[in-house]
């Protein structure tokens, strides 16, 4: 069946985005497909690499209906994986195209122009059980690059169903400089050593290249629990990798979060700022004003946006306070990779403190923010309001409701529950551990514990 699919290609004007007419084929243009559940930064280094190979990179994105009858279900939709939401806001993608075969097509990748096909050093299979990249090899148009280690879709799905916290890091910085972690000193220096080039690679631009975002790490000097109201003293920060500074005339803006499980609700509400300051930009002259524009390209040879976005992660423990169970399921360096690769964004703080203190925000290395976002979030009920000191400052704005604002951690886990009959037929698959029915009911019995704690914290605000 699935080599009758491949021959159906679509007529012009059928097919899923433009162009609708065929494309010259450039080796410069590079296909990657696939399934993109869950944002994960294991799909972001997969098109990292891609987008290293060429100078453009075409994303194809399965359907829901295609990866049920080959794969298994799916945890995301295809509006949340795909154009509207994870692939497009990866920064290494030049464009999308849904309802991409599950068996790559050579007809397909010509059409919108694309030479090579790449893809990791992992087997994909059909459900027939044959290589769903079978034609582009025998065409001798297949490259692969290394799949990231540690980090898939099916590793999530356990960390949910089996409730696992060995995931956790205590301290990134101490992970990195090889004083945290388990194995010999050796090891845990061969561990950091990659999980700093991986954040050094991340933290590029567009092309894969050159240096994109600034990476910076933050530590509180006072006592404070970071989990509490907040660094009542400026703290300290080191830069993880240099980038890009603020240019002239763009406005700071501060977001922070736990990101995890970095999804099309993250993805909007980062995009949505961004269109909200250019909003703000366009009632200011930015886009109409010709001696600007010309001082901006003369600045940075290129015309660069009016914000400078700037986001914070918290700690793994800081989450966990507020959400407990086995919250955050990724660990602060993989939320710190999603971050990164996406591309409305162009710093990321590590550790960044719960509560953006008036001691915090106005002591960042780029000056008081312009402006500190917040979406409609209602994942982490608190007892109190980490955004007074940004209020107090005149600095704090809300993005409204949006087609995603549910979509989070708990939204995600929620779905896995639901259907766990069919993601533990997946695991299995994939030659994962079953959860078992014990499993499942403690999960179930921590997320009824911690949503009980969570109504008490929210009656004593």
């Amino acid at each position: 069946m699935a080599d009758i699919a491949i021959e159906d290609v679509p007529k012009s004007g059928d097919w899923p985005v433009d162009p609708q007419d065929d494309v010259a084929v450039s080796k410069d243009r590079i296909w990657v497909d696939g399934c993109f559940d869950f944002s994960h930064h294991g799909h972001a280094g997969a098109m990292l690499q891609a987008r290293r190979l060429g100078k453009e990179l075409v994303v194809g994105v399965h359907s829901d209906q295609d990866i049920l009858n080959n794969k298994g279900p799916t945890v995301m939709t295809l509006a949340e994986r795909g154009s509207v939401s994870a692939v497009d806001a990866c920064r290494w993608s030049t464009s999308s195209v849904p309802h991409a075969p599950y068996v790559t097509s050579l007809p397909w990748i010509s059409h919108y122009g694309c030479h090579y096909v790449v893809h990791g050093n992992d087997i994909t299979s059909d459900s027939n059980g044959e290589d769903c990249y079978r034609f582009v090899k025998a065409a001798d148009r297949f490259l692969v690059v290394k799949r990231t280690p540690g980090i898939s879709t099916t590793d999530l799905v356990g960390r949910m169903l089996l409730c696992t916290k060995n995931h956790f890091i205590k301290s990134l910085t101490h992970i990195l400089s090889g004083d945290e972690g388990p194995g010999s000193q050796e090891e845990r220096n061969s561990t950091g050593k990659a999980m700093t080039q991986m954040i050094q690679d991340y933290a590029s631009d567009e092309s894969g290249l050159q240096p994109g975002p600034l990476v910076l790490s933050y530590t509180e000097t006072d006592s404070a629990p970071k989990a509490s109201v907040g660094p009542q003293k400026p703290g300290s920060y080191t830069t993880m990798v240099e980038g890009a500074l603020p240019k002239p005339g763009q406005r700071i803006v501060y977001v922070d979060g736990g990101f995890d499980l970095f999804s099309s609700g993250h993805i909007e509400f980062l995009r949505q700022v961004v269109n909200a300051e250019e909003v703000l930009a366009r009632k200011t002259g930015w886009y109409d004003d010709a001696s600007a524009r010309k001082l901006r390209l003369a600045e940075s040879n290129y015309d660069y946006g009016p914000a400078y976005i700037v986001a914070g992660i918290h700690d793994d423990e800081v989450i966990n306070y507020w959400k407990g169970v086995n919250y955050p399921i990724m660990n602060i360096f993989e939320r710190g990779l999603c971050v990164l690769q996406c591309r409305y964004i162009n710093s990321v703080i590590f550790s960044a403190p719960f509560t953006p203190s008036k001691a915090y925000l106005t002591n960042l290395p780029f000056g008081t923010p312009h402006a500190v976002y917040h979406g409609p979030t209602t994942f982490m009920p608190l007892t109190y309001d980490p955004y007074i000191a940004a209020k107090e400052l005149g600095v704090y704005r809300e993005i409204g409701n949006h087609d995603f604002q549910n979509v989070n951690a708990g939204e995600i886990v929620q779905r896995i529950l639901r259907s766990r009959q069919m993601y533990e037929d997946r695991q299995k698959k994939k030659g994962e551990k079953a959860a078992g029915e014990e499993a499942v009911r403690r999960r179930e019995h921590m997320e009824k514990e911690a949503a009980v704690l969570e109504r008490e914290r929210a009656m004593s605000r």
